[in-house]
Parts: structure tokens; C-alpha cells; sequence
């Protein structure tokens, strides 16, 4: 296996990452942003006014997205598996 081959698998690996840590992230960042501009209206600054919101919504995205990620990180690791007489030599 050369140097070429463990950077493509290495950036495929990070592509994939970033795809499913990104509607998580993103609505998350969301939130809390609209949670942060109601606390910095209302001059409120109670700590789980930011969390609880964000823990529902990333529960509400790992129920709906959850199974387009997990057919994501499958197929990557099914091809991956599948490469590995190609990887080797």
C-alpha cells in the first residue's frame, strides 16, 4: 500500500465524517444561536435555557437522519472492506 492510496482513504474517511457530523452541527449552531439572541434580549442567563433546546433538537436530528447516516458509514465500510485485496497489493 502506498503513500497515494492511504491519503485517498484518509480523505474518503474525512469526507464521510464531515457529511454526518454536519446536520448535527448545523442544528446544534442553530439553536443555539436563536436560544443566544433570546438570552442577550431578554438578559436571561440560565445555563439549560441553551442546553435542554439543544439536546432535543440533536435527538430530533439523530431520529431523522439516523438512518441515512447509518446507510452512509455502512456503505463507506463496505467498500472499504471490499477494497481491501486492492489496498493490500
Amino acid at each position: 500500500m502506498d503513500a497515494d492510496t492511504v491519503v485517498t482513504v484518509g480523505r474518503q474517511s474525512m469526507e464521510v465524517i464531515m457529511l454526518l457530523a454536519a446536520p448535527i452541527l448545523l442544528s446544534s449552531l442553530l439553536v443555539g444561536l436563536v436560544i443566544a439572541m433570546f438570552q442577550a434580549a431578554t438578559q436571561i442567563n440560565e445555563m439549560t435555557l441553551s442546553f435542554v433546546p439543544k439536546l432535543m433538537v440533536v435527538a430530533m436530528v439523530m431520529l431523522a437522519a439516523g438512518p441515512w447516516m447509518l446507510r452512509q458509514i455502512t456503505g463507506f465500510m463496505l467498500r472499504l472492506v471490499e477494497n481491501i485485496p486492492f489496498l493490500i497489493g
